[in-house]
């Protein structure tokens, strides 16, 4: 199934992806729908001939989960991205966080704060959890996974650097575009250990494209590790990190300035297409 999270009229519907059109799931966002024992069977057997329907076309995508309790972002986790970096591989996750308000939807405007003159791109493909988990192993873990979804996490690299905690370069107002789609493990090769290609382009110039088959740590393996330190409710979001070709490890260092078109794209889970703009 595809799943997201509707804007209309004000508000915010669950919906599934069916056709041509998205079939309303009675519930008003993703977030409240993966907290509802039995969502899955729920979402699936919504019957587009009776329930209220939407068109694709012309649809505003909010975030895929609006207000997940926490987004967990994983850095230095493809190879490549770590030897651009110049740091070595390692033995255990790199972990940071973001807010609910760093989230935009699929389609909406990156806002570039005036604070920073380094402003950078990361394709990511974004874990969603499903069920409440902690100290998950094996099995567990995998069934925690609801799916997938496209971040692109947006980086103040001055910012980041500044000290040797990340969080002020990563949790930035109305920066971080997630969704369009929450995709389940069964329609993508690999499962919940997915093999899909990443791509994000800038103006149509292609600068990040790898295979998530890289990820040094997958996406079992950090639920069980993040789920060790704290539990993950439905709704929240991993982000499973980038790999190489950000614009801070290119020579000349590249940065969005503003009014760039960037897209970010997952295969087979759907693109995330944002105009830089000015201050949030």
């Amino acid at each position: 199934m595809k799943l997201a999270t509707l804007r209309l009229d004000g508000s915010t519907r669950a919906v599934r992806l069916d056709g041509d059109r998205l079939v309303d799931l009675g519930a008003a966002d993703l977030g409240e729908l993966l907290s509802q024992d039995g969502w899955a069977e729920r979402a699936a057997a919504a019957d587009a001939n009776t329930a209220t329907t939407y068109p694709v076309e012309g649809a505003d995508f909010a975030p895929v989960v609006p207000r997940p309790s926490k987004v967990v972002c994983v850095g230095l986790n493809y190879k490549n991205h770590i030897q651009e970096m110049g740091r070595d591989l390692p033995e255990y996750p790199t972990l940071f966080a973001k807010f609910a308000d760093s989230l935009i939807g699929a389609t909406d405007d990156i806002s570039r704060p005036e604070e920073t003159a380094e402003f950078d791109w990361e394709v990511e493909l974004a874990v969603v959890i499903g069920a409440p988990v902690r100290r998950a192993r094996g099995a567990a873990a995998e069934a925690a996974i609801a799916g997938f979804t496209v971040l692109n996490d947006i980086t103040c690299r001055d910012w980041q650097f500044r000290t040797r905690e990340w969080l002020q370069g990563k949790m930035w107002d109305s920066s971080t575009p997630v969704g369009p789609y929450l995709v389940t493990p069964d329609e993508l090769p690999g499962g919940v250990r997915p093999e899909l290609a990443v791509k994000l382009s800038v103006d149509g110039e292609v600068m990040q494209h790898d295979n998530t088959a890289d990820l040094l740590f997958d996406p079992v393996a950090l639920v069980e590790y993040i789920s060790t330190v704290v539990r993950l409710s439905p709704g929240d979001i991993i982000a499973t990190g980038t790999p190489g070709g950000v614009g801070h490890a290119r020579d000349p260092k590249r940065y969005l300035t503003g009014g760039e078109r960037v897209v970010t794209e997952v295969q087979g889970i759907g693109r995330l297409e944002n105009v830089v703009t000015g201050t949030a």
